[in-house]
């Protein structure tokens, strides 16, 4: 890790620490409370609620937010043609598509986090993840610059008109697509806990693929989340560093966890629309935030443009960076 990482991860427990007095509730009340686990694959990946609350109000948190998960999956899945995303895919070159609050809601943090990126962070660059085989195999070349340039031709979120009053949408080049996978998870993560609070769960952890929300009180017990960062040079080790949190969103990114390969090369998912390329980094950030979306497009755009974390930790309240090299 770097200096500045380590002093990061003193900071970011220190702001956990002075966060406000930790409600101290009765340790016998704590004890009766009960850990409920529970995980399954969805949005091609494989989630995970982790509860401590009497059982009855675990299943029920269980329940909800396990619906928040599938709703965000029907809204925003590209592989299925009747999502609200695809649907939009197909026919905003067409015509202005109108979307619902959810999917405005996204579509909105993107174009935020497109202008903080520079254009790092492109929710267009579909045409070039297709090119690059990762929806479907591409075969044993690389993409050829003329293939590479038409592809770019149909990326850019500044050719896309959005309006703010019909909350609408219209691609002004045919053959653009939206690929929310570097925000749909973090927002399905935010969704599931709210969803559990809701029903009274305070104590736990959702996990969606890596996109964790700790929930505000701690396990019964403790005083803090240890939460532990996958070593990016060896994907069976963690970091020495263990990051303690509470009430706080995670999210890490690399190309360790998916990839193509291509001429015996392996190239990660994680695509740079400016350059017209995946990267290719032995490194991985994350990113502790005070929601999970906010973590997720942040930690993809600090992976392509590190050289913004500086600004992220000032400009938004709440993060904090940890490059691991």
């Amino acid at each position: 890790m770097t200096s500045r990482t380590r002093n990061g991860l003193i900071l970011a427990a220190l702001l956990v620490l002075a966060g406000g007095a930790l409600l101290i509730h009765q340790v016998r009340s704590e004890r009766q409370l009960e850990k409920f686990q529970q995980t399954f694959p969805i949005m091609g990946t494989l989630a995970g609620f982790t509860f401590y609350a009497e059982p009855e109000q675990s299943a029920a948190a269980a329940e909800a937010a396990r619906a928040a998960f599938d709703r965000v999956t029907e809204l925003a899945n590209l592989y299925n043609p009747e999502s609200e995303l695809a649907r939009l895919n197909r026919s905003a070159a067409n015509s202005p598509f109108a979307c619902s609050d959810e999917l405005w809601l996204m579509l909105s943090e993107a174009r935020q986090a497109y202008e903080f990126s520079g254009g790092a962070f492109d929710i267009t660059a579909k045409p070039l993840m297709d090119l690059w085989g990762f929806y479907r195999r591409r075969g044993d070349a690389l993409p050829t610059a003329a293939e590479t340039a038409a592809a770019r031709a149909r990326v850019g979120l500044e050719k896309v008109i959005f309006d703010d009053e019909k909350q609408t949408v219209k691609f002004t080049v045919p053959g653009m697509a939206f690929d929310l996978g570097g925000i749909a998870k973090g927002y399905a993560v935010d969704a599931a806990c709210d969803a559990a609070v809701d029903c009274g769960v305070l104590r736990g952890i959702v996990d969606l693929g890596g996109n964790l929300r700790l929930m505000p009180l701690p396990p019964p017990g403790k005083l803090f989340y240890r939460v532990g960062i996958r070593d990016p040079r060896d994907r069976h080790a963690v970091l020495p560093e263990v990051i303690e949190l509470r009430n706080a969103a995670l999210s890490t990114s690399g190309d360790y966890e998916r990839f193509v390969t291509i001429g015996g090369k392996r190239y990660g998912h994680i695509m740079d629309p400016v350059a017209g390329h995946p990267t290719q980094q032995e490194n991985s950030v994350t990113v502790i935030a005070p929601s999970a979306m906010l973590a997720d497009w942040l930690s993809t755009t600090l992976f392509l443009r590190p050289e913004l974390a500086d600004r992220a930790e000032r400009e938004f309240p709440g993060v904090q960076v940890v490059i691991a090299e």
